[in-house]
């Protein structure tokens, strides 16, 4: 491929990524203005300036326009987690391989918040989320079951995989809740540390 070709390459996956941001925010502030079943994706399409079979493009449904693909975010954490050293400590490596993520949700602070919101309100999005959740977890544990060379019957990657997402959560709840000025990486941090700690009860602590 020549330069020429990699510059075409390269504006036509801006512009790709241009039309899905836009294309998830117009579909994120209508949802906040009226209500999940009150916007339609002939809405969408038109808030972000594009066809619905456009919309289609780039979502299945309004409810993937709402909530993102989790499956894109988890190939890429996945992929982090194996090209992490092996001598790194399994909670460490789930913290590196969160890191590029986290950077990018800091960027889009104001989206995350508002998609945050939105799932907040609408709880009719929570099995869509709960079920790529699911995958994801299933698909870390096992990763870290080979890291470790531990057979798939241990507890050890499982209970590693939900400890650190639940910390994760909860760092995302924390961030949403600061509008996002906190920085969402120091309250990762603050929660793997307390992991990593043992989780002592504070009243303990001199």
């Amino acid at each position: 491929m020549t330069s020429v070709d990699e510059a075409a390459t390269g504006r036509r996956d801006r512009k790709k990524r241009q039309t899905r941001d836009a294309l998830a925010a117009a579909a994120l502030r209508l949802v906040a203005e009226r209500g999940l079943d009150q916007v339609t994706v002939e809405e969408i399409a038109e808030a972000a300036d594009v066809s619905s079979r456009t919309f289609f493009n780039y979502f299945s449904s309004k409810d993937e326009a709402l909530i993102g693909d989790p499956a894109v975010d988890s190939a890429r954490v996945l992929a982090a987690l194996h090209a992490a050293p092996l001598e790194v400590p399994a909670l460490d490596a789930i913290r590196l391989a969160l890191a590029d993520m986290i950077d990018e949700m800091q960027a889009d602070a104001g989206i995350w918040v508002l998609r945050m919101e939105v799932i907040a309100q609408n709880p009719a999005l929570l099995p869509r989320l709960v079920a790529s959740s699911t995958e994801t977890e299933r698909a870390i544990t096992g990763a870290l079951a080979a890291r470790t060379g531990l057979g798939p019957d241990d507890g050890y990657p499982a209970l590693v995989t939900a400890v650190t997402g639940a910390a994760f959560r909860v760092a995302m709840i924390r961030w949403a809740a600061s509008r996002g000025r906190l920085p969402l990486a120091d309250l990762v941090d603050e929660a793997f540390g307390g992991i990593a700690a043992g989780l002592p009860d504070p009243r303990s602590t001199p």
